[in-house]
């Protein structure tokens, strides 16, 4: 099925600069970013090799948070068809995921939570293909480690980028757990953080302007001279 080039690039270990971390309540969770995972597909089995079919996606769930926005969780399962560069041969894999949308609209809501339910799908079932896809961070002997040598490339970059914007008397440290309502737990589902910077909250983290409705949703507003998002931590308190 698989060729001896494709055998020998799944069997490696997983990249570790590639692994991505996010905390939720007091455990900090590993995973592969979806856009990756696409992109490491379309590397090993080829544009052209590998295909994805939504065969179910539905609503679970729906409710008001107490800053009155819609929170609506989605389930999708997905196929994905791989193919041998001939297409004679293929194997076929399923998986169920699942995505929270919490957005002021519906349309928000829904948009949101249907599309993370596919690609939590898409990334449950590729996982199926070894390390390349994750799922060696479903070992938890070997998940401290990556979660480890991630925190400690990463987290010093996330904060520079957002020193950037301070003052020279400014300075941030990250969010204490009794400051954090459960609602930001949303942000950090999506791979974000919350930092204190002076009289404010503010977010950090990798291709925010995607997730700006779930920020907007908890309460930040965007300051365009900063470029940053943010809070006042006297509203936080309220």
């Amino acid at each position: 099925m698989f060729n001896e080039k494709q055998i020998q690039v799944l069997s490696y270990e997983l990249d570790s600069s590639r692994i991505k971390s996010r905390s939720k309540g007091n455990i900090t969770l590993s995973y592969l970013e979806g856009f990756d995972v696409i992109e490491t597909a379309n590397k090993i089995f080829g544009y052209g090799n590998w295909e994805y079919k939504i065969t179910t996606l539905e609503q679970v769930s729906q409710e008001l948070n107490q800053n009155q926005n819609n929170i609506i969780c989605y389930k999708a399962v997905v196929q994905i068809k791989v193919y041998d560069t001939t297409h004679a041969k293929q194997i076929t894999r399923e998986d169920v995921g699942f995505g929270t949308g919490i957005a002021k609209t519906f349309a928000d809501a829904h948009e949101n939570a249907a599309k993370e339910a596919v690609t939590d799908a898409i990334k449950r079932t590729l996982r199926s293909f070894g390390n390349q896809f994750g799922n060696s961070l479903y070992d938890k002997s070997r998940q401290h480690q990556n979660t480890s040598q991630n925190y400690s490339q990463t987290q010093p970059q996330q904060i520079q980028q957002t020193q950037n914007y301070n003052t020279p008397q400014q300075t941030q440290q990250p969010l204490q757990n009794n400051h954090t309502p459960q609602d930001y737990a949303s942000l950090y589902n999506l791979g974000l953080t919350i930092m204190e910077q002076g009289q404010n909250l503010v977010v950090v983290g990798d291709d925010i302007f995607a997730k700006k409705d779930s920020i907007k949703a908890c309460g930040f507003r965007w300051d365009g001279n900063r470029k940053l998002w943010y809070k006042p931590l006297e509203q936080q308190a309220a």
